[in-house]
């Protein structure tokens, strides 16, 4: 009886399979949608997506497929678009079809549909107009929020010469310090370096961003529709947005306390007066919950990228000196010591400019981008597309590209420079993604990337505490997102 039983397992799992194929050659095609491999059931192609790296997976998927392909992440496909033409001609050229944000299971159980980041439609264009125009507002993009950021470089100084030379772990300074700017924007105020509740909030955003990329959290990414009802190590990381969101909850108390909607302070006054202005209207998407959540989103996503960016550039600085020693040459040449760098010294500095930008090309920080998705069936290149489908434009076979970069895998600010020295600017470079999702904090995070790094390599010669050749700068985790090694260094001053 037990063989039968294990027979007529065997049976039901042949048949699904065959369903399974069979469904998936009738569904793809020319006319139809991408090609891609053959699907298992519920599994789909869990067999040859590699969680650990996806962005290598989908390159070698693309040699096979194409540049517009499908894969299942689970049982749901999900439309690769892999190479420069197919992601500039979908997000940029096809920017309103291409424009929505797709399925991504963390963040949407995370945010509730909430937030700038993980919603669409009305709501989501209404409070990111709304939250950019409050950010220009405050100085994004303008003098005043560089005048900030300067002010903040200064505190990274002292605290850099605290370590007095002796190896240090960077990674929570350079949070904090790329945090308070955000902070003064957000909040109304920077904290202390040493602040145990700020730093614990570094730690929070630290951990949700190794834990989106981690095994288990591509894992939930694949499946959540069973894991959400499971218990495991995939529920950790909504904890740790719980602390985070406690303290944006906290924070919007004592400001409604003080609030004066003649005089707002920062973002979280501006957005209460946007309240009390659409009180009489029911279905406002100006209320407490959307608030809390796109505070939120702005806090962290002011803070990690940002800060990891700087953290991926020192390490590779570290790496190679002899890149660093140019760096510091050019300082010395076009600014000298006794003033702080500025936004209007980067056309004097073609080199360092181009090395700020090689940084960013060569970790390709979130190798996939966020997910886009269609809202109708949508006819692209010989594909139709159904409405719904999450679509994954790989930024890092832009910025990865042969074509324009040669030696792609290599770490050359020779990428971004012509024969001459002069800057050269690339139509490849998006790290930042592209259209109408690109990052709304892409001009604060350019301008942070160079002006801490410009300031720190002013002050500071950085030395590794190992030798250079053996420091290793592949991602310890490359899901969503690249998380660089852990590493230290040595600050000596100049």
């Amino acid at each position: 009886m037990g063989l039968l039983a294990a027979a007529t397992v065997v049976l039901l799992v042949c048949i699904a399979c065959l369903l399974s194929f069979a469904t998936w050659r009738g569904r793809s095609g020319k006319g139809k949608m991408p090609p891609g491999p053959a699907p298992l059931p519920m599994l789909g192609n869990v067999l040859q997506v590699k969680p650990k790296n996806l962005a290598k997976t989908l390159q070698k998927l693309s040699e096979e497929y194409g540049p517009v392909f499908t894969v299942h992440m689970g049982s749901d496909p999900v439309v690769v678009l892999h190479g420069h033409d197919v992601v500039k001609e979908a997000l940029i050229d096809r920017a309103d079809e291409f424009a929505a944000r797709g399925h991504m299971p963390i963040g949407d159980r995370a945010n509730n549909g909430l937030g700038i980041i993980f919603s669409n439609n009305e709501e989501w264009l209404q409070v990111r107009r709304f939250a950019l125009s409050t950010l220009r507002s405050f100085g994004m993009g303008k003098r005043t929020v560089e005048e900030r950021i300067q002010e903040e470089t200064g505190y990274l100084l002292e605290e850099i010469n605290k370590t007095k030379g002796t190896p240090f772990d960077p990674t929570f300074m350079l949070s904090c310090a790329v945090s308070n700017v955000i902070c003064s924007i957000v909040f109304g105020q920077r904290y202390d370096y040493k602040d145990k509740k700020f730093l614990a909030l570094m730690n929070n955003m630290n951990n949700i961003f190794e834990m989106i990329n981690s095994l288990w959290g591509q894992v939930h990414s694949m499946f959540s529709k069973v894991l959400d009802y499971l218990p495991g190590p995939h529920n950790k990381i909504f904890s740790e947005f719980d602390a985070l969101k406690a303290f944006v909850s906290e924070e919007v108390k004592m400001h409604q306390a003080s609030l004066n909607p003649s005089s707002p302070q920062d973002f979280i006054d501006c957005f209460l007066s946007k309240m009390q202005e659409e009180k009489e209207h029911p279905n406002s998407n100006f209320h407490m919950k959307n608030l809390i959540t796109t505070t939120f989103d702005l806090f962290t996503a002011g803070t990690e990228t940002t800060s990891t960016t700087i953290r991926y550039g020192l390490l590779l600085l570290l790496k190679y000196p002899k890149i660093q020693e140019k760096v510091q040459e050019e300082i010395d040449q076009v600014v000298g010591r006794s003033r702080r760098p500025c936004v209007a010294d980067r056309t004097q500095m073609p080199y360092t400019d181009a090395v700020v930008h090689e940084i960013q090309r060569f970790i390709a920080l979130i190798p996939l981008s966020l997910p886009h998705t269609v809202t109708k069936d949508t006819c692209f290149r010989e594909y139709v597309i159904p409405k719904g489908t999450t679509i994954f434009p790989v930024l890092s076979s832009v910025l990865h590209d042969s074509k324009e970069f040669p030696n792609p895998n290599e770490f050359n600010p020779g990428h971004f420079l012509n024969e001459n020295g002069t800057f050269r600017k690339s139509e490849f470079f998006m790290p930042f993604s592209a259209g109408k999702r690109v990052c709304p904090g892409e001009g604060l995070a350019r301008m942070e990337i160079f002006l801490f790094m410009a300031t720190i390599l002013q002050n500071f010669t950085l030395k590794p505490v190992i030798d250079p050749q053996e420091l290793n700068i592949t991602p310890t985790l490359s899901g969503t997102g690249n998380v660089p090694p852990v590493y230290q260094l040595c600050a000596l001053p100049r």
